[in-house]
């Protein structure tokens, strides 16, 4: 005898999709994101430039610091 809890309990196995159903549904999901506008692409992009040089001026700063440290130190 199967009781209403015992029922609940089991889970059918899901819906065949087909195989071009995850393209559809990734197409969907496209057009629900927010895509930025050409200016604010434009200036992300710009801010992304600005940082990149940024980190590299200070690490290029760190290695010249470094290879002057070295150099003195073994030249003795």
């Amino acid at each position: 005898m199967t009781t209403h809890a015992n029922k609940a309990s089991i889970k059918s196995a899901p819906a065949k999709k087909s195989r071009f159903s995850f393209f559809t549904e990734v197409v969907a999901e496209l057009r629900k994101a927010h895509w930025p506008t050409r200016q604010e692409a434009l200036r992300l992009s710009i801010l992304v430039l600005c940082v990149c040089v940024a980190v590299g001026l200070v690490l290029g700063a760190f290695d010249w610091v470094f290879t002057q440290l070295f150099w003195l130190l073994g030249a003795k």
